[in-house]
């Protein structure tokens, strides 16, 4: 039997090349693409190569006797498959990729009507403008001290049940049990009843949520006798919640599917939807004899951002270390801007940037921010305007990240930070703020300009400030000068 040591292997995954679409894949890529574990995690970084190394696993697989009709890929949002997509179909790779969702539609045969996206908003909305005054919930709130933003929180701990698959009977416990304070009863007996509004109204239309998709597949894989896959392929698997984990586990299980999964713990920002980040960061925990494999260069950006990006990141408890190298050195890569509106400092910036994507925390941030001045500055120019969450996957030469004050709709956002969405979630809110944060720095290949207010900053810029003071520019539009 012919026998390899350690060192040989290591000296095998760096001689062996590995190439799509002309591309050539560094070691750590081509040790991914290699593997033939079962079943194992991809740590990815920003900017390094994560479809890259996709695409290429998938080829591999077909260049060794694995059918195109064998393998899935899933990812999360239909902008990341159609991304896929077109990476594979223009190197004529014809394969399934889907979402989730698309994936759960498929194992219901397709026998169910979908509700639309914004229904639970609806239903709140209804709720508060009709319903509170038919059974006088009202007066419930004559005894809830902060009303801000209180839509919005209901969403949120309905969306985190759904994706947890927990029903009605969780508040009821919640609410008879002696040690919560009647001040979080109050707040829960709003959500049970606009939870149980929203309940029939999908009833009473037939139809189910994304939600109840997931979680009615799960349920029905007991009973398939045929599933077509020997290989799944999940990215951005960070953002997977208890419902969707425990969908692909059971199929593994029951079918003997080899899973690659592949994904950015440091980029995981939908925790508002009941994506569970240990499911990512505990990874063997869930599959028992699984093997973990890092990424380890980035080829976006400069190294300030990259060093910088990280230590920010890192300062939440859960996160995995990670050893990102790049090749790429720019001076005064993080500049701080203080004006006293975005519009003042974006008329500044614009007229010496090209190349530039302009980012928003919150929709309101971006929207109606460019008049007719500025469209005459940026004509002819390449600049798009996205919010944090929309801007993940893409990259610019250069970002401009607006509003990043200390504020309710600031940068980090605080309306998810209610005390009662401890019943519900396992993490702080600030920990999944800073990962959007750090999701912002990252888009820039060459130099991320940082807009906020004197005497008002963010808590984030204080502290980049505080920490890292040699390493970033800081711009005063007031002062004009310059340090």
């Amino acid at each position: 039997m012919l026998m390899f040591n350690n060192n040989y292997m290591s000296t095998f995954f760096i001689n062996k090349k590995i190439t799509f679409n002309n591309k050539i894949l560094d070691r750590y890529q081509t040790k991914a693409v290699l593997c033939k574990k079962n079943n194992y995690l991809i740590i990815a970084g920003a900017g390094s190569g994560k479809t890259l190394t996709i695409a290429a696993k998938i080829k591999y697989l077909l260049e060794n006797n694995v059918k195109e009709s064998e393998i899935l890929c899933i990812s999360f949002t239909n902008e990341t498959v159609n991304s896929i997509k077109a990476t594979l179909n223009n190197n004529l790779i014809d394969v399934d990729v889907m979402t989730f969702h698309r994936l759960s539609l498929g194992i219901l045969n397709n026998s169910f009507n979908i509700a639309a996206p914004d229904l639970l908003e609806y239903t709140t909305n209804e709720f508060f403008e009709s319903f509170i005054y038919h059974d006088n919930t009202y007066k419930i709130l004559n005894y809830i001290s902060n009303k801000n933003n209180l839509r919005q929180l209901i969403n949120t701990f309905i969306m985190h049940m759904k994706a947890l698959d927990f029903k009605e009977d969780y508040l009821y416990e919640l609410i008879n049990n002696k040690n919560i304070f009647i001040d979080d009863k109050l707040y829960l007996a709003l959500i049970l009843k606009v939870y149980l509004l929203y309940k029939e109204e999908l009833n009473s239309e037939l139809k189910i949520d994304f939600d109840d998709m997931i979680n009615l597949a799960y349920e029905k894989v007991e009973y398939l006798d045929y599933f077509p896959y020997k290989y799944i392929i999940i990215d951005e698997y960070q953002d997977t919640s208890i419902s969707k984990y425990r969908l692909i586990k059971t199929l593994i299980d029951k079918f003997k599917i080899k899973l690659t999964a592949v994904g950015d713990d440091y980029q995981s920002i939908y925790a508002f939807t009941g994506c569970k980040l240990s499911l990512f960061t505990k990874y063997k925990k869930y599959f028992k004899g699984s093997k973990i494999i890092k990424l380890k260069y980035t080829y976006r950006n400069p190294n300030d951002i990259v060093q910088i990006s990280k230590r920010f990141v890192m300062k939440n408890k859960n996160q995995i270390n990670k050893r990102l190298k790049t090749n790429k050195y720019i001076d005064d890569a993080i500049t701080i801007v203080y004006s006293k509106t975005d519009y003042e400092a974006l008329t500044y910036l614009l007229k010496e940037l090209d190349n530039v994507l302009i980012l928003g925390r919150n929709n309101k941030d971006i929207e109606g921010i460019i008049d007719e001045e500025l469209e005459s500055i940026i004509k002819c120019k390449n600049i798009r305007l996205l919010t944090v969450h929309k801007s993940k996957g893409l990259e610019e030469d250069n970002i401009i990240l607006l509003n990043v004050i200390d504020d309710t709709l600031g940068f980090p956002n605080q309306i998810n930070n209610h005390r009662i969405l401890r019943y519900i979630k396992d993490e702080d809110n600030i920990e999944s703020e800073r990962r959007l944060f750090y999701v912002a720095l990252t888009r820039a290949k060459k130099r991320v300009f940082i807009v906020t207010k004197k005497n008002k900053e963010s808590i984030f810029v204080k502290e980049l400030i505080k920490e890292f003071k040699y390493k970033i520019k800081i711009v005063s539009l007031d002062q004009k000068n310059f340090k």
